[in-house]
């Protein structure tokens, strides 16, 4: 038997605008999927049911790559601790902590590159050839990362992720973001609308919105100034600035049609008692996240709203094997 974890994660800067080639930055938030390998007779097993291509297909494709189709059958116990379908990256921390399980099995090192890059693929067969890797990399890194289609001076670049998707090849490089000493004393509070907004609808929607009126290209440009600036400012331990950012990114993504109203007023609410909140994720629904030194009256204030509320440190641990 053997179980691995890895983490959610919230993205800061650059959702939206990673689509058409900016940076993104996403920090691992303490909330983690728990994945569990137990050997079986019969066929493979998730939660007491068929392991099916259809409902898990992110398993499968993990399996067949590292295991092999006619492996040893193993039960797969699977406990979570994101909201669900919010846009924490819940697929890409299964992913991740599944595919940890599954060397940790075969007796192949746990290479946190090669977890990352099984993990991507992983996602890519589950959404039609199509997945960024931020996901992926934050879950398995930990940490804060950034993804851009260069290498950056501002961070570690760590590896390289190329990807055949139906519309030609996407290379992205992926860094990691040195945090302070000081990113101790700050924490993210995650608040959650309870709407879910499918994310190829609201990615369709940018498309649709940039196809009609080219003049919002400059939003998407300064999105990707903004995640620029925004490291910067972490790597600083500058979180006024920070905060600042994250409430011009949210202004931003309003402009572009992927706040609603109960996004906007969650944020609203946050920055109260923050040094800034923004809506996180694809948009129409789902998650907002606030920066702030004082996590229990920014979440008070957000449960008052009757928001279901997580509070994280900025940036938590990778991809881990528990035990086995």
């Amino acid at each position: 038997m053997v179980t691995a974890t890895a983490p959610g994660k919230a993205i800061l800067f650059g959702e939206h605008a990673v689509v058409y080639g900016e940076p993104a930055v996403a920090v691992a938030i303490n909330a983690r999927v728990s994945v569990t390998l137990e050997q079986c007779d019969g066929d493979w097993q998730i939660d007491g049911y068929p392991l099916d291509s259809g409902r898990h297909p992110h398993l499968i494709s993990l399996k067949n790559a590292l295991l092999g189709g006619n492996s040893q059958s193993y039960s797969v116990f699977v406990e979570s601790e994101l909201f669900p379908a919010a846009g924490l990256g819940s697929s890409a921390a299964l992913s991740s902590a599944g595919c940890a399980a599954m060397l940790s099995l075969s007796g192949m090192p746990i290479d946190s590159e090669q977890i990352a890059t099984l993990s991507h693929l992983a996602e890519a067969d589950a959404q039609s050839g199509r997945a960024s890797p931020i996901d992926t990399s934050t879950s398995t890194l930990g940490g804060c990362v950034l993804v851009s289609n260069k290498k950056e001076e501002l961070a570690e670049w760590r590896y390289t992720r190329n990807l055949k998707t139906p519309e030609g090849e996407r290379t992205w490089e992926v860094h990691s973001v040195s945090l302070p000493k000081s990113a101790s004393e700050v924490w993210l509070v995650v608040g959650n609308t309870g709407i879910h907004a499918p994310t190829s609808e609201m990615v369709a929607g940018v498309a649709e919105l940039l196809a009609s009126n080219p003049s919002k290209k400059e939003d998407i440009a300064r999105m990707g100034e903004v995640a620029r600036l925004g490291v910067d400012a972490l790597s600083k331990g500058n979180y006024p600035q920070v905060g600042a950012l994250m409430n011009e990114a949210h202004r931003l993504l309003s402009s572009v049609g992927v706040s609603c109203s109960e996004l906007d007023d969650m944020v609203e609410v946050a920055r109260r008692t923050s040094f800034g909140a923004k809506l996180t994720g694809a948009g129409g629904g789902g998650c907002m996240l606030a920066l702030t030194q004082n996590p229990a009256e920014t979440a008070a204030a957000l449960e008052m709203r009757g928001c279901r509320v997580l509070v994280t440190p900025l940036g938590a641990s990778g991809v881990a094997i528990e035990n086995q």
